[in-house]
């Protein structure tokens, strides 16, 4: 029997692979965010580019999609992932700490942008389902874009990246509720211009919110046994499954008692945020994130008819100047009046001026419900992809309008600790010297967490109230995740040799202004973390020579206070020597020894 399966059935799925291959490194190269890409690869490979001249040249069907609408069903993975990711990095520490932007700035900005620009659609004849739905998919920005691009300018911790920051933080926990709302409307109210019909609006809320009730309920009970249980396998395969389980499995649950898959995944992301296992989720997720969002934003491009663009260029071009100027001259008004100077509300404002992805998943929905006409849905589609291919430039020239009055006299919105979590010390590692190390510093109030590669270890760090995580400390990913970014420290506790010394060269390369702390196993250990690029290496038979010296000393008479200095003399001696590269049998030592013929 002939198990072989027809080449062409791989025809998409290797376009978008070889497009993901070719976009991202190309982009990144040119400083330009790859979505960009992504969308623009979308518009030349679907049936609106090339796949549209299939017919007059046939060869390019082979290097167009064939089957749209197969793509479409697998990117609606990326947005479901996007929001289980926006749930895991959202905390309830973080918003108490920035509630005043996140609910003050962000949410009015929200309620001001939809209100107008549906106040403007209803002005123009639209039914008012209609431009409800328009106003709220145009009011949010690309979170997508725009974060990657202040990354990349390394603006996310100014004044106007942070403020940004928490526009869009608001607008991910909006987006979630906009769509259920959505949902239930369509639901309730049916299309557009369909009858008026006898169910009451609440008839489908309550199944739903009890649904949601119960999600919540199950996850608490359930989430943390389950990612225990997997953690102790010590299977990364396994982990990952368990993680797109979580994922998925929350998804599709939610879609079975009426709710987006979306919302489910948001819901799971928040339930694992306040876990042990959050940051390694963080990091195995990552990957399937970014490469199903990428074919989230190929399928936008594909359906971009850019024949409506031919067909209607003025409209549509004028409806994206038009979205961009309504934007921006709210978004600075309500950023000064939230206490942003002019320059900062200005950067603010124009870097939140394009729509956001969230738009074609909204308008997507609201067609398909009639809630909005199909022909007015697509030409603000377009105008929406239109205007978040000029996020780039628009995000530059804010820049140039921040660094124009860079020596004016500053105030920070939002503590620079805020933006990327508390700074604090991070100790790798929570076994008997972690937790010492953490009591000391608990005693002299300094902020601190902690990680292990054991999940037994986190659990009981959890069960004595602190914040421990489980995770592999070893990659640079998982360190970026837990916070290095902002930390003041790293103490590396770990009891094996080449785990401490991969955590400590991956921590130096990240950060080459950090104070690298670590424990080693003998001298010899400590001069290779020395290598690495620890600030301080502590060997254990040193210290404990050092203290065995201490006692005997005080015990036999001698006075402390002398103990005490000679100790503190004899360890930085120790230090001296063991942070040259030819102390203690290092390379230049080894290098002597061969050339006289061995040892002296």
């Amino acid at each position: 029997m002939d198990h072989s399966v027809p080449a062409e059935s791989y025809k998409d799925l290797v376009l978008f692979l070889a497009t993901a291959g070719i976009v991202v490194p190309l982009f990144k190269r040119l400083r330009v965010s790859p979505v960009l890409g992504f969308l623009a690869a979308g518009v030349a490979l679907g049936p609106f580019g090339l796949g549209g001249l299939s017919e007059q040249i046939p060869w390019l069907a082979r290097v167009s999609v064939s089957k749209p609408e197969e793509i479409a069903q697998t990117a609606a993975f990326g947005v479901v992932f996007l929001l289980f990711m926006i749930g895991l990095e959202l905390s309830w520490e973080r918003l108490r700490q920035m509630r005043w932007l996140v609910f003050g700035l962000g949410g009015l900005q929200m309620i001001v942008t939809v209100a107008a620009i549906a106040g403007v659609g209803a002005a123009l004849g639209l039914p008012a389902p209609a431009a409800l739905v328009i106003g709220a998919a145009l009011a949010l920005s690309s979170t997508a874009i725009v974060m990657p691009v202040l990354a990349e300018a390394k603006r996310q911790h100014s004044e106007a990246g942070r403020a940004s920051f928490a526009v869009l933080l608001f607008q991910d926990l909006a987006a979630p509720l906009i769509i259920i709302v959505l949902g239930l409307v369509s639901q309730a109210a049916g299309p557009l211009h369909a009858a008026r019909t006898q169910t009451p609006m609440w008839r489908p809320i309550l199944p739903a919110l009890a649904g949601l009730a119960l999600m919540v309920i199950a996850g608490r009970l359930m989430l943390r046994p389950i990612m225990r249980s997997v953690a102790r396998a010590k299977s990364q395969e396994l982990f990952v499954a368990a993680c797109l389980l979580v994922a998925i499995g929350a998804g599709l649950i939610s879609a079975l008692i009426g709710l987006s898959m979306a919302l489910g995944a948001f819901i799971a992301g928040l339930l694992l945020a306040e876990t042990e296992y959050r940051h390694e989720v963080e990091v195995t997720i990552e990957p399937f994130k970014g490469l199903l969002l990428g074919l989230f934003f190929v399928s936008v491009g594909i359906g971009l008819d850019l024949s409506r663009l031919l067909a209607h260029p003025w409209p549509i071009l004028g409806l994206v100047a038009a979205l961009i100027a309504a934007k921006s001259t709210l978004t600075f008004a309500v950023s000064r009046l939230m206490g942003l100077r002019a320059a900062a509300a200005a950067e603010t404002a124009l870097t939140l001026a394009g729509a956001g992805e969230f738009a074609f998943v909204i308008l997507a929905a609201a067609m398909a419900a009639r809630l909005a006409p199909p022909a007015l849905g697509g030409d603000v589609l377009v105008a929406a992809t239109l205007s978040m291919f000029a996020v780039p430039a628009l995000s530059a020239l804010g820049a140039r309008l921040g660094r124009a009055v860079a020596d004016a006299p500053t105030h920070d919105v939002i503590p620079p600790a805020v933006a990327g979590g508390p700074a604090r010390v991070l100790v790798v590692g929570y076994g008997r010297v972690g937790r010492l190390v953490g009591e000391m510093l608990t005693r002299n109030d300094i902020a601190w967490a902690g990680v292990d590669a054991d999940a037994r270890a986190a659990e009981t760090g959890r069960r004595d109230g602190q914040a421990i995580f489980y995770g592999d400390a070893t990659r640079a990913d998982f360190l970026r995740r837990f916070g290095l970014a902002g930390a003041r420290a790293l103490v590396v506790t770990m009891d094996t040799p080449e785990a401490a010394e991969a955590v400590v060269a991956a921590a130096r390369r990240e950060r080459p202004d950090l104070t690298i702390v670590a424990r080693a196993r003998d001298a010899r250990h400590a001069v290779r973390l020395y290598e690495l690029g620890a600030t301080d290496a502590v060997p254990e038979t040193i210290e404990a020579s050092l203290q065995l010296s201490e006692a005997v000393l005080v015990d036999i008479g001698v006075p402390m206070g002398l103990v005490i200095a000679g100790i503190h003399e004899r360890r930085d001696e120790f230090r001296r020597q063991l942070n040259r590269p030819d102390a203690l049998g290092g390379r230049t030592r080894r290098a002597r020894d061969s050339a006289q013929g061995g040892p002296g």
